[in-house]
């Protein structure tokens, strides 16, 4: 597909274009998203993933299905989209059963075709009506987006089982059709992009990965404590260094000594304007802190990681991790709530041996269950017996965590998304349903299924109520409870049984000290700020040769020397259009990488800084450069060296020879 895609962008979000100007990054995903299809796109927080499924969606045509982990954030993009003139339905816990329906009715009749659907994870692994409504209207539905990716692998710190659900979903709605995916997400390492790609069906050439991953701009201060009570002194002495800045204290405990609550009351009696945030809150205390924090009404927020996706504040100057995260891309993930109106923060970590202790024992271990956990939580679903059973596993958190270890060892295999009372169904004519109904006093899918005369698979019962919901045939008495219907293939856990499960999280459990024994490595092997951003763009996979770009321009650009920041800078207040590092070929395989390209009155320079002029490789190279320069791009070339006075060489450059 050949697309302009700034062209596209004018065209769709006009009230956008003097606000916004895309980047190239973002130019880069939606052109491999419209010319070869599926896409994962890895790119640092607050780099304008939104953006990228908005357009993307609005040049392939029919409706984009957006998989989002909150409804904070479903509901931020929603009006958004609205606002700038899309039709948009969303389906998440906050919007009422009635209105839901209605919507999604209207969608799956063909009375209405939004731009974009909403729904949360959750919805889409529990709610068998959505799934109904999507599987009539799956020829028009182009593009599904999954924001936040990296919560489908089993192997990453934030993993959520409902994110496992999704390509099932996918297969039940599509079969082996499917639209094409995009895949966003900020911080991944290789083994958890493999379960990405992998599930999604993503291949390799089809993963894109910003050249800014790194968040040079936020400087890392890393100091190893002792004692709790040093890094309690220590958090004090911070708080004074940076008084009325905003900032986030990462700590991972709600409550007793050092919890956020305890913390934030001595903040509070020490004169700061403090508050804390944690999962217990209900979602209307969170966006009344978040609200305070964002207006200045506090400054300090002690966290637990509930503080985490989908919160955009801008101007967080500092980050401080009061207890150590699991791994190095729970560091950087929570580092990355920071300075995101790019005028830099500062992230510190205090930690010591004990704290990376408490974190194994009292956090991994604990996260997995044991034997005796999974004997309850087991007898809990099986309830000593095989066959069909509903599930409510979206009420259950125990349920959520163990079930995939259930799963994958076959203990348990999901047959279908429902409900479990048919008799909430009205209909006065219909005949089908009036038959089903009268099957089972009880009106309980599982017992009606027992029922030879039923002659009907569980998929079709519950299509024949969801067409006669959405034509209008039939009504509600109440709300749908939204449940699985699995088939239990094992009464009890036998010992054989419970020894593979706890073969399976004794290699998880294994993988996450092991992920936290390398983020302890690098920071016992603390050097300077520049050095760990560079060790940790090493272990995210970041191509070597863009580890070096560690300043910032006016434009955005990140550059490798302060030379180049003031030449940059210069440019781009002069109105000069330029581009950094951009390949040049000079045969149809072969390039250079010009510092800066430049053009001007339709003409085009490149512009090399020599910046490392009497080191014998870079003049080696430098020399072969000037001959591609000479017998290729004949008096294109500018070039400029260091000097104290490179601002005013850059000035009659520009004014006197451009």
């Amino acid at each position: 597909m050949n697309t302009n895609i700034d062209y596209e962008f004018r065209k769709y979000f006009p009230r956008m274009e003097e606000q916004f100007e895309l980047k190239q990054f973002q130019k880069k995903v939606i052109e491999n998203i419209l010319n070869n299809g599926s896409t994962i796109a890895i790119m640092p927080t607050g780099g304008g993933k939104s953006l990228i499924y908005w357009l993307a969606g609005k040049c392939l045509g029919g409706t984009t299905v957006v998989i989002s982990p909150l409804v904070a954030l479903i509901d931020e993009q929603a009006q958004k989209l609205r606002e700038q003139g899309c039709n948009v339905i969303v389906a998440h816990a906050g919007i009422s059963s009635k209105e839901q329906i209605r919507s999604l009715t209207a969608f799956s009749n063909g009375e209405t075709s939004p731009d974009f659907i909403f729904a949360s994870p959750e919805r889409i692994a529990t709610d068998g009506f959505f799934e109904y409504c999507m599987k009539k209207r799956k020829s028009d539905i182009k593009l599904v987006t999954v924001d936040e990716a990296h919560c489908i692998s089993q192997w990453g710190f934030d993993f959520r089982p409902f994110y496992k659900r999704i390509p099932v979903f996918l297969q039940d709605v599509f079969y082996n059709e499917w639209p094409i995916v995009l895949g966003l997400t900020a911080t991944i390492n290789p083994k958890e992009l493999k379960d990405i790609s992998a599930d999604f069906k993503i291949p390799f050439n089809s993963i894109i990965k910003d050249d800014v991953l790194l968040r040079f701009d936020i400087i890392l201060k890393v100091e190893k404590l002792s004692k709790e009570e040093e890094k309690e002194e220590r958090l004090w002495e911070l708080l004074d260094l940076h008084k009325g800045e905003k900032t986030l204290i990462y700590l991972y405990r709600k409550y007793h000594t050092r919890g956020t609550e305890d913390l934030r009351d001595k903040a509070i009696a020490r004169g700061y304007k403090a508050t804390d945030f944690h999962g217990d809150l209900d979602s209307e205390d969170r966006q009344d802190i978040l609200n305070q924090f964002r207006n200045g009404e506090v400054d300090i927020v002690f966290a637990t990681n509930a503080f985490g996706m989908g919160i955009d504040i801008s101007d967080i100057r500092v980050v401080i991790h009061f207890m150590i995260p699991e791994s190095i891309e729970q560091y950087y993930q929570e580092i990355g709530r920071a300075g995101r109106d790019n005028n830099g923060a500062t992230a510190y970590i205090l930690y010591s041996n004990k704290n990376v202790k408490v974190r194994k024992t009292h956090f991994i271990d604990k996260s997995f269950p044991g034997a005796e956990e999974f004997e309850r939580i087991y007898k809990k679903i099986a309830s000593d017996s095989i066959g069909a059973k509903t599930l409510q596993y979206f009420q259950d958190e125990e349920i959520q965590n163990a079930l995939p270890f259930f799963l994958k060892d076959d203990l348990i295999s999901i047959i279908a998304k429902g409900f479990t009372q048919l008799n909430i169904f009205k209909t006065n004519n219909d005949p089908e349903i009036a038959r089903i109904l009268s099957l089972s006093k009880t009106g309980m899918i599982i017992s009606t299924l027992k029922k030879e005369s039923v002659g009907l698979t569980v998929h079709q019962i519950f299509d024949k109520f969801y067409s006669t919901l959405s034509s209008g045939r039939g009504t509600l008495a109440k709300s749908i409870d939204k449940c699985l219907i699995i088939d239990i293939k094992s009464a009890k856990l036998t010992p054989i049984i419970l020894e593979e499960l706890n073969k399976d999280v004794q290699e998880k459990r294994s993988y996450k000290h092991g992920l936290l024994d390398y983020f302890v490595f690098l920071l016992d092997n603390y050097e300077d700020s520049t050095k760990l951003h560079q060790e940790i763009g090493i272990y995210l996979g970041v191509d070597k040769h863009k580890l070096g770009k560690i300043y910032c321009t006016e434009k955005g650009d990140w550059v490798r020397s302060k030379s180049e920041v003031i030449i940059g800078n210069i440019l781009f207040n002069k109105g000069i259009k330029y581009k950094y590092e951009e390949k040049l070929f000079y045969t149809d395989t072969q390039w250079i990488e010009p510092d800066f390209t430049i053009s001007k009155d339709g003409k085009t320079w490149y512009w090399e800084h020599l910046g490392m002029l009497g080191v014998e490789e870079y003049d080696e190279r430098l020399l072969e450069k000037k001959e591609i320069y000479k017998n290729y791009f004949t008096g294109q070339l500018i070039t400029t060296q260091e000097s104290a006075v490179l601002s005013n060489i850059v000035v009659d450059i520009i004014d006197n020879k451009l």
